[in-house]
């Protein structure tokens, strides 16, 4: 049972906290729901496979740019309360649109506007959380991104029923006869990784002319709907706050975020003006190496272990169906799905757990598992029934890396503000460039080479926390010094480099 201090600090907050969840839900909606219907998508578009690829590149690139754009909005509630608002209205309009879109480019440009509301969402849930909850936030991080997950697992079921079970462009000049049939459950699981296999996929016959017949806009329009209620609920909670524009009786901008970001450790208003200030590069010079360091690895940690959640998501229905698995595509397919639904269980698993253990023991054992498991995963590399239980055990491990990560860094940084779209940034830029890394040293070295890079990574990972505990205990110890000599204050590098 959670103690009462923690149950009323919820109380307390609770319309900015289940208002942060609704977007995170948005954002798994839109992340998840493109992978399965990027044929049908296709096929609207009358595009080829090569052609539909930079609708992922489009939407992961700037969802890279969202990232590092939401740290903009932190100087008050009302500017990220207003982001927020934009952005989940945005997924929307843009799942409304993409139906109407009959060319790639156009698809290409939704996208990535979807993905720049994505990232500024990202950046702003996890920033706004970590404001209000302080030493207290881990719990509800877990929460967070658990209904990333859960929009993630509901988005593929609602497309499902409208994706197209044969080929969607019916040509005119070409029969069955001239060309094999397609595998389309074989072609959607290698796409799913954002389009990187397409080197593998490309001799089959796509055709871009003909009578398009595709349902898979039903399925952009119930998304819509579905995510309807998430700027509603933002909306209401500005009402609330008066943090409208158009309100005349709203208290001064500066005045409602120190009154919204109470924290239980009575941060006043000159806390919250720190916040905006610690990122100043001007005021880098003022700060210890180890403040510096402490941002750098906490950031290298997240770009490792979130591109290993790329990488595997993209990459293990090719491993399973080549040799020496040459697991059946329709067996294959389900991996994926059970590598995020175990994200997704794991984050549900960690919401507890975060509560009963701190952010460094739950990284440790989180760490150390998932090189455990991957190295299992190389020794029993011809089991196809081991690589779904090395699956479910890799997602239930690396579930909670990243809310921990950014709950473990913003403690070490005594919650200036910072840290978060350092981490996000960082998670994203991770999640795109070690997925393109993976997957050219399969092409070039073999399907067996994915799950040799994943292990490294693993390994990278543990060893940069490891440095980052060491730096956190110089930190520390420089923070203390500091403390009781103010005269070292001028040159804390001296004591901490």
């Amino acid at each position: 049972m959670l103690d009462e201090r923690i149950v009323s600090l919820f109380k307390r907050h609770w319309r900015q906290t289940i208002t942060y969840w609704s977007a995170f839900f948005s954002f798994g909606l839109c992340i998840a729901l493109l992978g399965p219907t990027v044929l049908d998508l296709r096929c609207q578009t009358q595009s080829t496979l090569q052609q539909i690829t930079w609708v992922f590149f489009s939407q992961q690139f700037f969802l890279l740019m969202g990232s590092g754009l939401g740290g903009l909005f932190r100087k008050t509630l009302q500017y990220s309360l207003l982001a927020l608002f934009s952005c989940t209205l945005v997924i929307s309009l843009v799942f409304a649109v993409i139906p109407l879109c009959n060319h790639v480019l156009l698809l290409s440009v939704a996208m990535a506007i979807a993905g720049l509301a994505m990232g500024v969402i990202d950046t702003i849930a996890n920033l706004q959380l970590v404001k209000l909850y302080q030493k207290d936030s881990a719990i509800f991080l877990q929460v967070l991104h658990f209904f990333m997950g859960l929009g993630a697992l509901v988005s593929p079921l609602v497309a499902d029923p409208f994706l197209a079970e044969d080929v969607c462009v019916q040509g005119a000049n070409w029969t069955a006869n001239a060309s094999a049939p397609v595998d389309l459950l074989h072609l959607r699981s290698s796409l799913a990784g954002q389009g990187a296999e397409i080197g593998n996929i490309s001799h089959y016959p796509m055709h871009t002319e003909g009578v398009v017949v595709t349902r898979v806009s039903y399925a952009f329009w119930i998304m819509a709907l579905i995510n309807l209620p998430v700027p509603a609920a933002v909306l209401t909670l500005i009402y609330h706050e008066r943090l409208l524009p158009c309100s005349g009786n709203s208290p001064r901008l500066i005045h409602r975020d120190s009154l919204s970001s109470t924290s239980p450790t009575g941060d006043s208003v000159h806390g919250h003006r720190r916040c905006v200030r610690c990122c100043d590069p001007a005021k880098f010079r003022d700060r210890p190496a180890s403040f510096l360091l402490i941002h750098a690895l906490g950031g290298a940690i997240l770009f490792v272990t979130e591109g290993i959640i790329g990488a595997y998501s993209g990459f293990v229905y090719t491993y399973a169906v080549s040799p020496p698995l040459r697991m059946a595509h329709k067996t294959a397919g389900y991996l994926d799905s059970t590598f995020w639904a175990s994200i997704t269980v794991g984050r549900l698993a960690f919401i507890y757990l975060s509560y009963k253990y701190t952010a460094p023991r739950l990284l440790i054992f989180s760490l150390v598992g998932v090189i455990l498991v991957q190295c299992l995963l190389l020794i029993f590399f011809t089991s196809g029934v081991f690589l779904f239980i090395g699956t479910c055990i890799l997602g239930l491990c690396i579930s909670s890396v990243f809310p921990s990560m950014l709950a473990f860094t913003e403690d070490m940084l005594d919650y200036k503000g910072c840290a978060t779209t350092v981490l996000v940034t960082s998670a994203s830029t991770g999640e795109m460039m070690l997925q393109l890394l993976v997957g050219s040293v399969i092409h070039s070295g073999g399907s067996y080479t994915f799950m040799l890079c994943c292990t490294i990574s693993s390994f990278i990972g543990l060893c940069l926390f490891l440095l980052l505990l060491y730096v956190r205990h110089r930190h520390r110890n420089c923070s203390a010094d500091s403390s009781q000599n103010p005269d070292m204050t001028e040159r804390p590098e001296s004591k901490c480099s």
